[in-house]
C-alpha cells in the first residue's frame, strides 16, 4: 500500500479537504493586494513647488503664474521654481511674449517650501506623506525593491525552517507576521520604518506561499491537483480584482494598508485548526502523530471504521518510498552534479527571472498608462483568467516547452513593439501591455507545472526553492529598472521586453515532460536525458547510485 492507498482509505476528497483547502485559499485572495499595494499607497499625484511661504495673494492662480514655471507640456514643472516672483508675468501681453529662453535665464531655485499635491485621486499617498518627488523619487521604487528583497529573504528563511520545525507552525507565523507588520506599515511615522515593516510583510508573504501550497498538495490526491492548483491560482486572479475595488473605496494609504492586513488576522485564528502533514511527520520520526491526524481526517470525512484500522505499521509500509529517499543526503549542489541537472536548473533560472522580472515590470507602473489605475488594475487582473486557461489547454495538447517558449517570447514581442507606438495612441499602447501581460501570467502558471515536472523527487524542493529565489531576485531588480525610464523611456522598455525573448529561446533546451512520469531520483532525470540529445554520461551515473543506491534503483525494485 501507498501513502495514496492510505489516503484514498480515510478519505481523499472528502469534507476535510474541501474545508481545508478552502480556508488555505482564502489568504491567497490578499496576497495579490500586498504584491501590487504599491500602485497605490505610491501613486504620484500631480504636484509643483509650494508658493512663497512669506507671500500671499488672494488668487492661488495668480500666484502660481508668479512663482512657478511651465513646463514644455504646459502644465507647472514639479521640482523647481523662480527664486524670486516674478510679477511681470501677472501682465498677460509679458506673460504671451516670455519664450522659453527667457524662462531659462530668470533664477531658479528648488522648492525650499515643499510641494503642493493635487490629491484628486487619493486623499494621501506615501509620496505626498514623505514627499517621495524631485530628488528623492528613487525612494518609490526602493519601497517596493525592500519589500521584494523581504520576499527573497523568506523564500530562503521559511523554506528551511518549514522543512524542519513543519508546515503549521510556520503558516500561524507568517499569517501573524503578515497582520503585525502590515498594521505597523500603515501606522509608520517615517518612511524607514515604512519600509522595514514591508520587508516583513514580504518575508511573511514567502512564508504563506511555501507552506499553504505544501499543506494543500501534501492532503489531496494526484488525480485533483491539477485542479486545486488551478484553482489556488484563480484566487491571486481574484485578488488583483479585490485590490482595484479596495483602493477604489479608500482613498488614504494608512486605511488602504491596514485594510489589507486585517483579514491576516482571521487567518491566523483559524491556521490553529490546520492538521500537520502526515508526510511530513513520517518523515521527522513522528508517525505516532501523523497515525493521529489519519484517523482525524478519516472522522471528519465520515469514515471511522476506516480510522480504527488506521495503526503505526500500516503507515510506515505506506511511506517506505519517501523514507527510502529522504534517507539519502540532498543538497542545493545536487542541482548541478551532472550536465542534464545543470542545463536544467540554468534555463529555469533564467526562464523564472524574466518571467517575474518583466511581469513585475509592467504590472507595477500602472500610471503610465494615462487612464485610470483602478481601471487599468482591474483589466491586468481579468486578463490572467482567459490567459490560464488557453496556457492550461495549450500544456496539455502542444505540450510544456512549446507554451512555455511561446507566452515568454510573445510577451516580449508585444512589449518591444509597444515601444514603437506613440504616446498619444493610449488605447493601442494599454492593449498591448495587457496582452504582454497575460502572456506571463500564463508563463508563470506554465512555471510551476513545468518546474515540478522537470526535478526528480529527492530534490525538488531544493530545485523549487533556487528557481522561486531567481524569481524573487527578478521581482526585486524590476522596480529599479523604472528608474531608467525617466530619462531614457525606451530603455526600461528594451530590457522588460529583450530578457523574456532572450529566456524564451533558452527554454528550447528544456526537454519536453507531455506525458512522461514524474521523475523519483537524479538517475532518472539523466536516464530521460534533454530530449535534444541522447548522449549519455554513465561515470555520472555511477557517482550517483553510489551516493543512495536505495533510492536511485527504488522504480526497480518497487
Amino acid at each position: 500500500m501507498a501513502f495514496s492507498d492510505l489516503l484514498e482509505q480515510v478519505g481523499s476528497t472528502g469534507r476535510f479537504q474541501i474545508l481545508h483547502v478552502t480556508l488555505l485559499s482564502m489568504p491567497i485572495l490578499m496576497m495579490a493586494s500586498h504584491n501590487l499595494l504599491q500602485n497605490f499607497v505610491a501613486s504620484v499625484p500631480p504636484h509643483h513647488c509650494a508658493p512663497y511661504a512669506n507671500f500671499s495673494m488672494s488668487s492661488k492662480g495668480d500666484m502660481l503664474r508668479a512663482t512657478v514655471p511651465l513646463g514644455p507640456n504646459g502644465q507647472p514643472e514639479r521640482c523647481r521654481r523662480y527664486a524670486y516672483p516674478q510679477w511681470q508675468l501677472l501682465n498677460s501681453n509679458s506673460s504671451e511674449s516670455l519664450q522659453e529662453e527667457d524662462v531659462e535665464e530668470i533664477e531658479m531655485q528648488k522648492c525650499e517650501d515643499g510641494w503642493y499635491y493635487n490629491m484628486t485621486e487619493m486623499s494621501s499617498t506615501i509620496i505626498s506623506e514623505w514627499d517621495l518627488v524631485c530628488d528623492q523619487r528613487a525612494l518609490k521604487q526602493m519601497s517596493q525593491t525592500t519589500y521584494m528583497g523581504g520576499v527573497l529573504v523568506g523564500a530562503v528563511v521559511f523554506g528551511g525552517l518549514s522543512d524542519r520545525f513543519g508546515r503549521r507552525i510556520l503558516l500561524l507565523i507568517s499569517n501573524l507576521m503578515m497582520a503585525v507588520g502590515g498594521t505597523c506599515a500603515a501606522f509608520s511615522t517615517s518612511f524607514t520604518m515604512f519600509c522595514i515593516f514591508r520587508v516583513c510583510c514580504g518575508m511573511a508573504l514567502s512564508g504563506l506561499v511555501l507552506n499553504s501550497f505544501s499543506l494543500i498538495v501534501e492532503w489531496i490526491p494526484t488525480r485533483v491537483r491539477t485542479v486545486v492548483g488551478t484553482g489556488t491560482g484563480y484566487c491571486y486572479t481574484t485578488g488583483q480584482l479585490i485590490l482595484a475595488a479596495v483602493a477604489y473605496n479608500i482613498r488614504d494609504w494608512r486605511w488602504l494598508t491596514l485594510a489589507v492586513s486585517l483579514p491576516f488576522y482571521v487567518s491566523f485564528l483559524y491556521s490553529w485548526w490546520f492538521l500537520e502533514s502526515a508526510r511530513w511527520l513520517v518523515l521527522t520520526k513522528k508517525s505516532e502523530q501523523a497515525v493521529e491526524n489519519l484517523k482525524t481526517v478519516a472522522r471528519i470525512n465520515g469514515r471511522r471504521a476506516e480510522a480504527n484500522k488506521i495503526n503505526l505499521e500500516m503507515l510506515q509500509e505506506s511511506m517506505k518510498k519517501e523514507m527510502a529517499c529522504s534517507q539519502g543526503s540532498y543538497s542545493a549542489l545536487d542541482l548541478l552534479r551532472t550536465s542534464t541537472m545543470r542545463t536544467i536548473t540554468v534555463c529555469l533560472s533564467a526562464v523564472w527571472f524574466s518571467t517575474s522580472f518583466a511581469y513585475y515590470g509592467l504590472s507595477m507602473d500602472l500610471q503610465k498608462f494615462g487612464v485610470s489605475i483602478y481601471l487599468i488594475q482591474v483589466i491586468f487582473g481579468a486578463v490572467d483568467i482567459p490567459a490560464k486557461i488557453l496556457v492550461t489547454i495549450s500544456m496539455s495538447f502542444l505540450g510544456r516547452r512549446p507554451s512555455q517558449c511561446g507566452s515568454l517570447i510573445l510577451s516580449g514581442v508585444m512589449i518591444l513593439i509597444n515601444l514603437l507606438v506613440p504616446y498619444d495612441m493610449q488605447v493601442l499602447r494599454t492593449s498591448l501591455s495587457v496582452i504582454g501581460k497575460g502572456c506571463l501570467a500564463a508563463s508563470f502558471s506554465c512555471c510551476y507545472l513545468y518546474s515540478g515536472e522537470l526535478y526528480p523527487t529527492v530534490i525538488r524542493q531544493n530545485g523549487m526553492g533556487c528557481v522561486s529565489m531567481m524569481a524573487r531576485f527578478g521581482a526585486m531588480v524590476a522596480p529599479m529598472v523604472l528608474l531608467l525610464g525617466e530619462d531614457s523611456p525606451w530603455l526600461s522598455g528594451l530590457i522588460y521586453g529583450g530578457a523574456p525573448i532572450l529566456s524564451g529561446i533558452i527554454a528550447f533546451f528544456l526537454p519536453e515532460t507531455l506525458g512522461q512520469p514524474l521523475p523519483d531520483t537524479m538517475q532518472d532525470v539523466d536516464d530521460r536525458g534533454l530530449g535534444w540529445t541522447n548522449s549519455k554520461r554513465l561515470p555520472e551515473k555511477k557517482d550517483l547510485a553510489e551516493k543512495d543506491p536505495s533510492c536511485v534503483h527504488l522504480k526497480e525494485s518497487a
